[in-house]
């Protein structure tokens, strides 16, 4: 294999849910360096159309822009309509949108939270994969990526309901590697702690403090640091590669 094109995606189409900040942004950026055209999905389109107009702009791909809340099964059929109308085909999808909300005690997890982030978390991101990997299957195949969480491992007292949707994402990724083989691979990225956007609300005095007894590299991630992670799984470098999980959190839990 030619090791200059191991990370290539030219001609590649790229769909990245939650790709308008925080690591999906990361992800987006890199997949257009690399040659892909993109589609960006989240909520907030102005966000989305933001950076789609930057990957134009710097890399000259082409970038859609689409709203799209991922707990709802019929909005997530329809970003895989819009991707494969205005593309033509996808042939990398990141499974990268979730919410993290906390709070005081289990006891006071209301249905209406629960459920919101099971759909977000799970729920999306099991149907966008049955759709948009049915249609890799039925094609010239792909790479789907899901994007877990460490806590899914190492669950903590007040992100149960989280940590239970990761675990469900980590499931889903060897459940579909298998079912859409051998044409689709399908993996996972499970990240530790990243200084992204949500971190500004963290005490990160106090997460640098702890980070340096409970993470081996001492410190939080920086989020272009998981874009090689992502290149792997993405490109022909992982065509070996199917239903692995892959940690990218420092060392912590070693």
């Amino acid at each position: 294999m030619d090791q200059d094109r191991l990370f290539d995606l030219t001609g590649k189409v790229a769909l990245v849910t939650g790709g308008s900040r925080g690591l999906g942004r990361e992800m987006v950026l890199a997949f257009a360096r690399a040659g892909a055209d993109v589609v960006i999905a989240s909520r907030k389109l102005d966000s989305c159309e933001e950076l789609a107009d930057e990957v134009r702009r710097e890399t000259g791909r082409k970038a859609l822009a689409v709203s799209c809340h991922v707990g709802d099964w019929g909005q997530v059929e329809q970003l895989a309509e819009a991707a494969y109308a205005h593309f033509g085909h996808v042939d990398v999808l990141v499974n990268n949108a979730g919410m993290s909300p906390i709070y005081d005690r289990v006891v006071d997890v209301t249905e209406a939270l629960y459920d919101k982030v099971l759909d977000v978390n799970m729920k999306g991101a099991f149907r966008l994969t049955s759709v948009v990997g049915t249609r890799m299957a039925d094609g010239a195949g792909g790479s789907i990526i899901m994007v877990s969480s460490t806590a899914s491992e190492r669950p903590k007292a007040n992100i149960i309901p989280y940590a239970a949707a990761k675990a469900g994402l980590n499931a889903m990724t060897i459940g579909f590697a298998d079912a859409f083989a051998p044409k689709v691979r399908v993996n996972c990225i499970i990240p530790g702690p990243f200084l992204t956007d949500i971190s500004k609300a963290w005490d990160i005095e106090a997460f640098n403090e702890r980070a340096r007894t409970t993470i081996p590299l001492h410190r939080g991630g920086r989020p272009d640091e998981i874009v090689g992670a992502a290149l792997y799984f993405a490109s022909e470098a992982s065509s070996y590669t199917t239903g692995a999980l892959l940690t990218v959190a420092g060392g912590s839990g070693i």
